[in-house]
């Protein structure tokens, strides 16, 4: 009797992507200007505001006083985690109404949860069970506090899950409240970090049909001496980041051709016709579009959302693979995220 067997292929049939509903960019922009003593620091980080390239970041608090009041760091880590109780599972439940599954929620196999920005259960799994026609019978599994790359992460576990089960219908459901996390500071470099993220949301549909954008394979690489650049630590007044302005530049030098050669399965780069980069902010696009020789149009779909949304850590790279979907991209693709350690998360897939 034959032993051999054949993997499916995992595809993305549908990405739904939402934010909430009010846009607190320039909110914060005005706010961090205010944190600073030397005039120095305050006109660097106005032009450094000008250059980021994002125009709107997205908040469920109508603005920044709304929720802190005259001090963050008067917000402790439990108000914060009230709050993503309260407001990340409506979040996810819209993202996943999204997908229009209508009767067929009820043949999801497999649920998985992303986020990084706050943790409560019973939590957002139970609420899209509850709400969103997925049986109590769904086999469900959290990644959490993996950083940005978990978006990559949570595909990859769906695509092993079809591939190991073909009738699978696996529901991955990304949600990330990273305006939960601010706090007052004059350090600049922490400023600047903050001045990137917003909130929001993305629910995919992975299955063995035809449909989509196919997932070929994954392939993680870490940094050497670089574990530092990215970091995420729960702290007393929310979670606390360190967004080194040393990450570009490791990441320009990380991304070799020794390395991309491993990457892309021994492909060449001019070989990719799509590159749904995590736009983990406009330094951090610069330096992979330097690094890999792209031309200006390669990372469009990525400086758009990153001009409409800001870096919404693990749903970014969904809300990518997201606009290309919708602007009907074909041919080969390439999909990276980058996150602590410091780490990137790669996905070959393609698209006819």
């Amino acid at each position: 009797m034959s032993t051999d067997f054949a993997p499916r292929t995992a595809y993305i049939n549908k990405i739904s992507t939402v934010v909430p509903e009010h846009d607190v960019h320039e909110d914060f922009v005005a706010y961090a200007d205010s944190t600073f003593d030397l005039r120095r620091k305050q006109l660097l980080f106005r032009r450094m505001a000008d250059r980021a390239q994002i125009s709107h970041r997205w908040s469920s608090f109508p603005s920044l006083a709304d929720f802190y009041g005259d001090d963050p760091n008067s917000v402790d880590t439990a108000t914060r985690m009230r709050e993503f109780e309260r407001t990340a599972p409506d979040l996810a439940v819209r993202a996943v109404d999204g997908l229009d599954l209508g009767d067929a929620a009820s043949d999801i196999t497999h649920l998985i949860v992303l986020t990084c920005t706050g943790f409560v259960t019973p939590g957002i799994d139970f609420e899209i069970m509850a709400r969103c026609g997925v049986p109590t019978t769904v086999e469900r599994t959290q990644v959490g506090f993996m950083g940005c790359f978990a978006g990559i992460n949570g595909l990859k576990l769906a695509h092993h899950i079809v591939r190991s089960e073909p009738a699978a219908r696996v529901l991955v459901v990304s949600v990330e409240l990273c305006s939960l996390h601010m706090q007052k500071t004059d350090d600049l470099e922490t400023m600047l970090s903050f001045l990137v993220f917003g909130d929001g949301a993305a629910a995919v549909l992975v299955t063995a049909e035809e449909s989509g954008l196919a997932m070929d394979s994954f392939q993680a690489l870490m940094i050497e001496d670089s574990r530092e650049l990215i970091t995420w630590r729960i702290g007393g007044v929310g979670f606390d980041m360190k967004l080194s302005g040393k990450v570009p530049g490791s990441l320009a030098r990380a991304l070799d051709a020794d390395t991309m050669k491993i990457v892309l399965s021994g492909a060449e780069t001019s070989s990719i016709d799509m590159w749904a980069v995590h736009p983990g902010g406009r330094s951090i696009l610069d330096a992979v579009e330097g690094a890999l020789e792209l031309g200006p149009e390669d990372l469009s779909a990525s400086r758009k959302v990153l001009d409409n949304y800001g870096n919404m850590s693990s749903a970014t790279v969904l809300f990518v693979l997201a606009e290309m979907m919708d602007r009907g991209d074909t041919g080969s693709g390439c999909a990276m995220a980058f996150g602590p350690g410091l780490t990137a998360e790669t996905m070959l897939f393609h698209a006819s």
